[in-house]
């Protein structure tokens, strides 16, 4: 079989020896005679999985014990709804940072909750979000929270440093680059992230969420309640069960390989490969502002939309998949997820060195 590069945005690769495990195990988990697919998510079997899966993401992300950890379904899609109905409770107002299409869907899902004000505090739109717009960390503590994207997959952008906000707490949407880059939990009132990038397969969404916000939140409808979410430990209706398994064999490779420190250093060496030959290159260029670049997608284009498409298909003859770059922003857009290879990352530089011998001098 050929070695195929998967550079998708997600779903995304996984962990070849994750994969290999899930294969083994999948007729009959622990002996069970039953697939993990199959067992009752009330069972012995499967809480062990949650307990094992949370307790090594604990381990990787250093959650401290006053933060929860849920496993949930929805996607990072259902926390725009969630968020602002468990947290603008006070002020009954948000503060968005506007870094780009997902902050865009964020915001415009917020402002669907009834009685809430929704307020953009900076925006990218001004450089059309090649770079991450500055932030006043002045801010007056007017509202219940501030969303921050800390990785921006389509735009290619990422915080590095989390700003602050005084006493006002940050929700981070972290669906692209949780784990790939170290990040302190105690910056955040709530992290998510949907699994499908970085931790596994769809159908996943991860919520770490610091206790006394959870116990502030107002009553809600079961599904949409962090309090009884984290008062039924994720089980108040049947969970993921598979993408949880999928998601707990990946925090165990991450931790054989030396954890999310390990994994940044991977990824910036995989990323600096790529961006110290897009900032040679004669064809391709990145569009990001360099202090703004993200470890994790790096979109990348000709300037001409039908060498693209030519790139494209060359990429594809040469088993480098899903490169074509978002739809919102066309050329090309390269995923370096933690389980991606470096080989891939040569082997696509390889790939781009042949076309631009073959059309460096096309305008």
């Amino acid at each position: 079989m050929a070695i195929v590069y998967n550079f998708s945005a997600g779903p995304a690769v996984m962990p070849k020896e994750v994969l290999e495990k899930v294969q083994r195990e999948l007729l009959s988990y622990k002996n069970s005679g039953m697939s993990v697919m199959e067992i009752s998510h009330r069972s012995s079997l499967f809480a062990d999985i949650q307990k094992n899966a949370e307790g090594n993401l604990r381990k990787l992300m250093n959650i401290p014990d006053e933060y929860d950890v849920l496993f949930l379904q929805g996607g990072a899609t259902l926390q725009f709804t969630m968020a602002p109905m468990n947290l603008a409770i006070n002020k009954k107002k948000i503060d968005f940072v506007d870094t780009g299409h997902w902050a865009q869907r964020a915001i415009e899902e917020a402002r669907l909750v009834d009685g809430i004000e929704v307020t953009q505090i900076t925006s990218g739109a001004d450089s059309k979000y090649t770079s991450l717009p500055e932030i006043d960390d002045s801010l007056q503590e007017d509202a219940d929270y501030v969303h921050i994207t800390l990785n921006n997959t389509i735009e290619g952008t990422a915080f590095k440093i989390v700003p602050t906000f005084k006493e006002v707490p940050i929700i981070g949407d972290m669906s692209s680059n949780i784990l790939g880059q170290r990040y302190n939990v105690t910056d955040f009132g709530m992290i998510y992230a949907g699994a499908q990038k970085n931790i596994g397969p769809a159908g996943l969404t991860v919520v770490i969420i610091r206790h006394d916000l959870v116990e502030k939140s107002p009553d809600l409808p079961a599904m949409l309640s962090y309090k009884k979410l984290v008062a039924k430990n994720s089980t108040l209706n049947t969970p993921p069960v598979f993408a949880i398994y999928c998601a707990g064999l990946v925090f165990e490779w991450l931790l054989a390989q030396g954890g999310v420190d390990e994994m940044e250093k991977r990824n910036r060496k995989k990323s600096k490969l790529l961006y110290d030959y897009l900032d040679s290159s004669s064809v391709f260029q990145s569009p990001v502002a360099i202090e703004s670049r993200s470890l994790t997608n790096i979109p990348f284009v000709t300037g001409n939309a039908e060498l693209d498409k030519q790139f494209i298909a060359l990429a594809n003859d040469n088993n480098l998949v899903g490169l074509k770059g978002h739809r919102l922003v066309g050329g090309m857009r390269a995923s370096l997820y933690n389980a991606f290879p470096i080989e891939g990352v040569e082997k696509l530089i390889t790939v781009m060195e042949k076309f631009e011998l073959e059309h460096k001098e096309v305008d």
